[in-house]
C-alpha cells in the first residue's frame, strides 16, 4: 500500500502520511487553485467543505470589540490543562442556557481542546484499547475514521443505513435500534469488541436530526451493552427550521447512564470559526475528563485564546439577538436557492433544515451503480471547477450520493451550481447514449455491519474537514 520513497518512516508514520496522500486530493487540489473573483475568477469552488462563510461580517465586529483584546500574566503561562476556570465556569454557563439543561451544568465537567478532532482522537484513546471499536451510523462524517485511528488504533464498525423508505424505515437513512442491535452482532460475531457508539445530531452529511424519543432509546440501547455514546453536536446552534424542535442531550431530563454519555461542542461550525480551533468535551465522568485533559498537554489552547473564547460565549444578547437571528436567516436563504436548483434539474436531495449541507441523490448520472463510476463523477466536477464531497467519503453504502454545502456567499454558490450543471449536462448524453448498459448495480457491502479497518484501499478522493 506506501510507496518505496516512505521507508524512512515508521509504520505509524506511512499510515499518517497515507491518509494524506490519498484522503485528501480534493482538499488540497482546492487549495493550489482557489476561486477569487478578482484574482482567480477561474479557481476552484469549494462545495465540499462544510464551513460556514455567510458571517464573517458580524465575527469580525464581534471579535475585534475592546473586550477582547486583552493580555494578562496568567494568559502567557501554562494553565490548568483542563482550560482556564474562567473559560470552563462559561462554557458550563453557554451549555446549560444554549443546550436548556434541566439543572446548570458543572464547570469541573468541562474540558477545552482544540477542535474535535483533537477530541475525537483522545476519547478513543481513552476510552477503547488498541484494536477495539467505536459504532457509527453511515453516511458519517468520514475524517472520523482517521481521527479515531491514527493515534488510538481504534477501528469504526459501521452501522448501514439505507436510503429507501419502506419497513422500519419512515424517512431515508433512518437509524434504529434494531439497526444498532445487528451491527454489534455483527461486529462481535467477529470477535472485535466494541466499546462505544457515535452519534452526530444534527447529522452530518444528511442534516437529520435525533426526537428526544429516539435519543432516549439509542441511550438505553448503549446502556444494556455497557458502551459508551460520544454525541457530536457540533451543529447544534445551525437549525434554521425553527419547526424541527431540536433537542440536545443535556436537555433530557435523566440519562440512562450520564457515566459514559460524553458530549462534544465546537465553535467551528455553529460560529464559523473552524480555523480558530476551539473545542469542548462535557462529561460527568471524572476519570474520563482527567485523562483527555492529559492529552491537552498536546491538544490545548493559548490563553489569549481562551479569554477570547471565555467574552464571546458569555456574550447571550449579542449571540442571541444579532448573531443566531442573522446567521439562521442566511443559511435558510442560501438553502433555499441551492434546493430550489436542485429541484430544477429533477435532482432528489435529503435535506431537513440543520447544518450546512445537502445529500443530493446523483445515482442516475451513473453509468452503472459502482463507486467507480462515483469516483469518476467526482473527478469529472473537480476538472470542471467545482468540490463535492462523494458518498463512498462518508461511507454511504449506496454509490451516487453527494453533499452539497450550500453556506457559502451567493456569487459563489451560483456559480459553484452554473458548473454544476455543466457536469450534469455532459453526464446526462453519456448515460443516456450508454443506456442499454445503464444499471444501478447494488453494492456488495453487507446491510448492516461492516468494520472499518481505517486503511483503505478503496476509492478515497475528498475527505474534507467536518
Amino acid at each position: 500500500m506506501f510507496s518505496s520513497d516512505s521507508s524512512c518512516l515508521s509504520s505509524r508514520g506511512r499510515v499518517s502520511k497515507w491518509f494524506w496522500d490519498s484522503a485528501e486530493e480534493g482538499y488540497r487540489t482546492y487549495h493550489m487553485d482557489e476561486y477569487d473573483e478578482d484574482k482567480n475568477p477561474s479557481g476552484i469552488i469549494n462545495l465540499g467543505t462544510s464551513e460556514n462563510k455567510l458571517c464573517f461580517d458580524l465575527l469580525s465586529r464581534r471579535l475585534t470589540q475592546n473586550d477582547m483584546l486583552h493580555v494578562e500574566p496568567s494568559l502567557l503561562q501554562y494553565p490548568d490543562w483542563r482550560g482556564h476556570l474562567f473559560l470552563r465556569e462559561e462554557v458550563a454557563k453557554f451549555l446549560s442556557f444554549y443546550c436548556k439543561s434541566p439543572a446548570p451544568l458543572k464547570p469541573e465537567n468541562v474540558v477545552v481542546l482544540n477542535g474535535c478532532a483533537s477530541l475525537f482522537s483522545a476519547l478513543a484513546t481513552v476510552l477503547c484499547e488498541a484494536g477495539e471499536a467505536l459504532l457509527i451510523p453511515t453516511p458519517y462524517y468520514g475524517a472520523i475514521t482517521q481521527h479515531v485511528y491514527l493515534y488510538g488504533n481504534v477501528r469504526l464498525a459501521y452501522v448501514y443505513l439505507e436510503s429507501e423508505v419502506s419497513g422500519l424505515n419512515t424517512r431515508p437513512f433512518q437509524l434504529t435500534v434494531e439497526k444498532l442491535e445487528l451491527a454489534l452482532q455483527g461486529v462481535n460475531s467477529e470477535g472485535v469488541k466494541v466499546k462505544g457508539l457515535i452519534l452526530i445530531n444534527p447529522q452530518n452529511p444528511l442534516g437529520d436530526i435525533y426526537s428526544p424519543e429516539e435519543l432516549q432509546e439509542f441511550l438505553g440501547f448503549a446502556m444494556r451493552h455497557q458502551l459508551h455514546v460520544i454525541m457530536d453536536e457540533v451543529y447544534m446552534l445551525s437549525v434554521f427550521e425553527e419547526s424541527l424542535g431540536y433537542r440536545s442531550v443535556l436537555s433530557l431530563e435523566r440519562l440512562p447512564d450520564p457515566q459514559r454519555t460524553h458530549l462534544m461542542w465546537a465553535t467551528s461550525k455553529d460560529f464559523g470559526m473552524s480555523g480558530l480551533r476551539f473545542g469542548i468535551l462535557y462529561t460527568e465522568n471524572q476519570h474520563v475528563a482527567t485523562a483527555v485533559a492529559s492529552l491537552c498537554r498536546y491538544h490545548g489552547l493559548s490563553g489569549l485564546v481562551q479569554h477570547q473564547m471565555a467574552q464571546l460565549l458569555r456574550d447571550h444578547d449579542w449571540i442571541s439577538q444579532v448573531y443566531l437571528p442573522e446567521n439562521h436567516a442566511r443559511l435558510k436563504a442560501a438553502h433555499t436557492y441551492v434546493s430550489e436548483e436542485l429541484r430544477a434539474l429533477g435532482i432528489p436531495f435529503v435535506s431537513r433544515g440543520a447544518g450546512f449541507f445537502i445529500w443530493v441523490d446523483l445515482r442516475k448520472y451513473l453509468r452503472r451503480g459502482t463507486f467507480e463510476e462515483e469516483g469518476l463523477l467526482w473527478r469529472q466536477f473537480l476538472d470542471n471547477k467545482v468540490l463535492l464531497s462523494c458518498g463512498k467519503t462518508f461511507e454511504c453504502k449506496e454509490p451516487g450520493w453527494f453533499r452539497v454545502v450550500f453556506s457559502d456567499k451567493e456569487n459563489r454558490l451560483r456559480l459553484g451550481m452554473q458548473r454544476v450543471r455543466q457536469v450534469l449536462a455532459r453526464q446526462s448524453q453519456v448515460v443516456d447514449e450508454a443506456s442499454p448498459c445503464h444499471t444501478q448495480e447494488p453494492s456488495t457491502q453487507p446491510m448492516t455491519c461492516h468494520l472499518a479497518l481505517a486503511l483503505k484501499s478503496h476509492f478515497l478522493p475528498s475527505l474534507l474537514a467536518v
